[in-house]
């Protein structure tokens, strides 16, 4: 698990093509200290696995089905990632909590300036939206972010200077890709609605149980 705290902007050194994956070779500085092999760590919001050490730059190994369905495919050397080391029991939630199992890759459309911060329009992939609220809590690229407003697939978020300034969400703009994962509360909470007597769930849950009851 993660929380959407970008640690550090690491830069991809390489790209090699690996039976069905690849090995990305990220130049680091702050996250390698007390990073081991088989740490978990998540590039631009992918949850991947440390498989070597280097004095300053680690290496991961990717799948196709992850190359496939993220960002991860189009990068090149001299790329830059956000990366995040895994959640520790004790460690502060500062953003939401992120699993790092990304749902699809979003464009962004826009991005303007909206005071001190930049606010930013996103298409993200076609069914996800139900997922989405405002006020409520999406990762991009990794980052956490809260919702402005959603208006069918086009979602809007906020970046404040210090999330521009620490993130590769900072020199992104129209046309660029970007991981996108829906908070897995609201997963889960359309999983418990749907359960059906078959499937062992009883009478299943209900808005109306769930208002009943206190849970929203």
């Amino acid at each position: 698990m993660f929380t959407g705290l970008v640690e550090e902007i690491g830069v991809v050194r390489r790209v090699e093509a690996a039976p069905m994956g690849a090995r990305l070779t990220i130049a680091v500085k702050e996250i390698i200290a007390g990073t081991r092999v088989g740490d978990s760590i998540a590039v631009n919001g992918a949850c991947l696995t440390v498989v070597e050490l280097m004095p300053a730059a680690i290496v991961a190994e990717v799948m196709a089905e992850t190359l496939r369905v993220t960002n991860l495919g189009s990068l090149k050397p001299g790329d830059k990632v956000n990366l995040e080391r895994a959640l520790r029991l004790g460690d502060r939630l500062g953003g939401h909590l992120v699993s790092g199992h990304v749902d699809g890759v979003g464009e962004i459309k826009s991005k303007r300036r909206a005071g001190i911060a930049w606010e930013m329009e996103v298409a993200v992939p076609a069914g996800l939206e139900r997922y989405i609220a405002p006020k409520g809590s999406l990762a991009l690229d990794g980052t956490s972010l809260t919702v402005i407003d959603i208006k069918g697939n086009k979602v809007a978020v906020g970046l404040i200077p210090h999330t521009a300034a620490h993130t590769i969400l900072g020199v992104k703009g129209p046309g660029d890709k970007v991981n996108v994962e829906v908070d897995l509360l609201a997963r889960y909470l359309e999983r418990l609605l749907a359960r059906t007597p078959k499937e062992g769930g009883g009478e299943g849950l209900t808005w109306e149980f769930l208002a009943a009851n206190g849970f929203i």
